[in-house]
């Protein structure tokens, strides 16, 4: 996650001057002037003001401050006639003790007091399952979406999914309180809104609670379909809430795109819209920000877990017709905080906004107290190990977190002889200091199970080389170490086990997560393994670790013993993907067009 802005700055954009298009293979935009006024309002004009959340991951704590930015706007634009528009993302409930207790429950009563108008589906609001303790189905009356539904019937507001459909029919999905669109009043402005799911979800989620669905690709064609149905509805406006993001390292030149990684499924998605199709996106699932003008799209992604959120002006004429709009960068909750120097809740201060000081809401407060209250004794429970220093995570390299986890899982299940997790599946830093169940819960917020896995010595050398010749997601081994040199323009590639040279033919027990073995991330999916391979259990990982820790009481961890950079348990050279192939200079004939 980049760290996050420290001022709000506007820029607006006069609807009759158009501004060069920054898609892909767009022409170079013309000079950013930087921030400017945000537009002052005419006779006749409507001032709407979109306010975009995402990826909050069950982060509770931060709402009642988040709801008193959002009291005063609202404040604000009810004393010049205008209205706001709050919307999220998606990814709202798994990731913190408080949240997961309730499978989610107290974050949709916290967004009922905020008045949303509406929410995405993330790809994380399939991974309770069905209602209850099980992550997955354990029996054909159960409902592997049984929690999401929940969810959804106690929501006031529409989470909406245009691009989910049933794997038989292939009809989008009609569950309650789940349209592919809504169309609202917002000050006398109708408001469409469209709800799209990353294309990524059905192996970024328990692979078990996405059976019997299938994404219905492009969601670009999704999303037109609904903005056309919207029109012809009377919309003035079509905003998407969007589970699809992008990553920008430049957020003070909303005009130019070029800081932007212009191959995620954001830009695609933005390439493949019809022109004039959508006026505002709300993006997410990247945990990056996002505050550029796409393609003549407004679009804003705010980082993630309520630390910061995203905010776009849109000037309506009294024709019906948008006159200006303006892009705000991230603006964070606590002034200050930024990724590398995160803000303890009870040290924030947000300081004033739209000319007032920010106060918690009372309402959003009591449900967050009640929801903490009941997390509590679990939370700081102290497992007995002290960490001499911060135990740090990290999605696409080896991570002393990474590391310690398998070492772990290893220890949890002497059975296997390697251990493998995922990148993704590690989520926030350990600090120094006595470790607590919360802390840990952090880190590792998945309900996943223990799954032992057979496979060839061939397999784990196809798993350790794919993943070094791709991005996304680092795999931390226990038990394994690799080094790859690049030869001849292709991957030499020599594994140990256990200290002793892989043999390629050998069985080997590996022990991971039920995710990643049932096809999550496409990973052990693409083995091809004979029935009977995988063998599932009940057991929690993160609570197998947490016994585990309880033992070894006394116990100090040091977090330069894990990991060491001279030191790797995957030594190759660069960054991945490890690219060895000879690239060769392309003429102007014979160009690759752009991605």
């Amino acid at each position: 996650m980049r760290p996050l802005p420290s001022l709000v700055s506007l820029v607006s954009l006069v609807s009759v001057v158009s501004v060069a298009s920054l898609g892909c293979s767009s022409p170079p935009a013309k000079p950013d002037r930087g921030p400017r006024p945000p537009p002052q309002r005419k006779a006749g004009t409507v001032t709407l003001s979109i306010i975009g959340t995402n990826d909050l991951h069950g982060a509770l704590e931060r709402l009642p401050l988040l709801a008193g930015f959002v009291t005063n706007l609202r404040a604000a634009r009810a004393a010049d006639g205008g209205g706001v528009l709050l919307v999220d993302a998606g990814d709202m409930f798994q990731g913190t003790l408080e949240s997961n207790i309730n499978e989610g429950a107290e974050v949709v009563r916290a967004y009922n007091a905020m008045g949303y108008s509406a929410s995405a589906v993330g790809n994380h609001e399939f991974d309770f399952g069905p209602e209850g303790p099980a992550t997955t189905p354990q029996s054909i009356e159960d409902d592997a979406r049984g929690a999401l539904k929940a969810r959804a019937r106690e929501a006031k507001f529409p989470m909406l999914v245009s691009n989910i459909s049933d794997a038989q029919s292939g009809v989008r999905i009609k569950w309650p309180n789940m349209p592919a669109s809504a169309l609202i009043d917002v000050a006398g402005i109708k408001v469409g809104i469209i709800g799209a799911s990353t294309e990524s979800t059905p192996f970024t989620t328990m692979p078990a609670n996405f059976v019997g669905l299938v994404m219905k690709p492009p969601p670009a064609v999704a999303i037109g379909d609904e903005s056309a149905r919207l029109r012809t509805a009377g919309a003035q406006l079509i905003v998407v809430t969007a589970h699809i993001g992008s990553k920008c390292t430049d957020l003070d030149h909303p005009n130019d795109a070029s800081s932007c990684d212009q191959h995620e499924e954001l830009f695609k998605l933005i390439g493949d819209l019809p022109k004039g199709a959508v006026d505002v996106i709300v993006a997410g699932h990247t945990h990056a920000g996002i505050a550029h003008r796409i393609n003549d799209i407004a679009v804003i992604e705010s980082f993630s877990s309520g630390r910061a959120f995203g905010r776009i002006d849109v000037r309506i004429a009294a024709d019906g017709r948008v006159t200006a709009i303006s892009i705000q960068k991230p603006h964070p909750v606590c002034a200050g905080e930024t990724a590398d120097a995160p803000v303890a809740i009870a040290a924030c201060k947000p300081g004033d906004y739209e000319g007032k000081p920010v106060t918690a809401e009372p309402a959003v407060q009591t449900i967050v107290d009640e929801a903490l209250a009941k997390a509590e004794v679990r939370r700081k429970e102290k497992l007995g190990v002290t960490l001499t220093a911060k135990v740090e995570k990290s999605y696409g390299s080896e991570s002393a977190e990474g590391n310690w986890f398998t070492d772990l899982m290893l220890a949890a299940r002497p059975d296997a002889q390697v251990a493998v997790t995922n990148g993704g599946g590690l989520r926030a830093d350990m600090p120094a200091g006595d470790l607590t169940y919360g802390q840990l819960f952090e880190a590792m917020p998945f309900d996943n199970r223990f799954a032992i896995v057979e496979v060839k010595g061939s397999h784990l050398r196809s798993l350790v080389s794919t993943n070094m010749q791709r991005g996304g997601g680092i795999l931390s081994w226990g038990g394994l170490t690799a080094k790859g040199r690049c030869k001849a323009g292709k991957l030499d590639l020599s594994v140990a086990v256990g200290g002793k040279p892989l043999d390629d033919k050998q069985t080997y027990k590996l022990v991971t997560s039920d995710f990643l073995a049932s096809g999550g991330d496409g990973l052990v999916g693409r083995l091809k393994l004979p029935e009977g391979a995988i063998q599932a259990t009940d057991v929690i990982i993160r609570d197998a670790i947490a016994a585990l820790l309880r033992k070894q009481k006394g116990g100090r961890i040091d977090p330069a013993k894990l990991f060491s950079t001279t030191n790797k348990r995957l030594d190759f050279e660069g960054k991945r993907p490890v690219e060895c192939a000879v690239k060769t200079q392309k003429g102007p004939t014979d160009q690759e067009p752009p991605e």
